[in-house]
């Protein structure tokens, strides 16, 4: 698994959150883009499986493919860059400013956000033959996720927000590891592997 200790990795990990601070205003939105899309794509691909097969676990195994390959790609997520960014920061980089940290978190939620309504445009659009049908099972089940990530909650006034706000807190702490886990070995096997457990988890806990 060529695996590296702590004490290695951190040093990438810094070094990537620097990188990513001077990339320019295309590069990050065109990479945060496909991030977006692909992990969009990804998540269809496992509702799809989990609807077909009627069993959510699977469906949970197979969506850290696409967070995996967006990952192997080089592609950014925000909380991606919520991870690594702060850290040249904090470790004081020369030139790396809050302002800068600011900037390339705002540009990468501009890229997730395209890529992933793209996607949803798309799937849309496929599903129903142009909106000219009924999507059927998987647009249903897409439809009633998505709803209940949103309206599910409201009943509940601020208990409701409190407990979206910790899953949000659980589900980001899970794709925090997945990206750490990408570092911590110089094979993409071990990547894949420490990638696939933390994204692996959190899908199928719902968060």
């Amino acid at each position: 698994m060529s695996y590296l200790e702590p004490s290695e990795f951190v040093t990438k990990m810094v070094d990537q959150g620097e990188s990513k601070v001077y990339m320019s205003a295309k590069d990050t939105l065109i990479r945060a883009f496909m991030a977006g899309a692909i992990l969009a794509l990804a998540a269809v691909f496992a509702i799809t499986v989990a609807t077909k097969t009627g069993s959510p676990l699977v469906g949970a195994v197979l969506f850290p493919v696409g967070f995996i390959m967006l990952y192997l790609m080089k592609f950014d997520l925000l909380t991606g860059v919520f991870t690594l960014v702060p850290l040249a920061l904090l470790d004081r980089r020369p030139g790396v400013t809050v302002g800068q940290v600011l900037r390339n978190w705002g540009l990468v939620f501009v890229g997730n956000f395209a890529g992933a309504l793209s996607v949803a445009f798309m799937m849309s659009f496929i599903l129903t033959y142009g909106y000219n049908t009924d999507g059927g099972a998987i647009a249903a089940k897409v439809s009633h996720i998505g709803e209940s990530r949103t309206l599910g909650y409201k009943e509940f006034g601020v208990e409701g927000w409190f407990t979206i706000f910790i899953r949000g807190m659980l589900c980001n702490w899970m794709v925090s590891m997945g990206v750490v886990g990408a570092m911590i070995s110089s094979s993409a096997t071990g990547k894949m592997a420490a990638m696939w457990m933390p994204i692996m988890l959190f899908f199928f806990m719902g968060f």
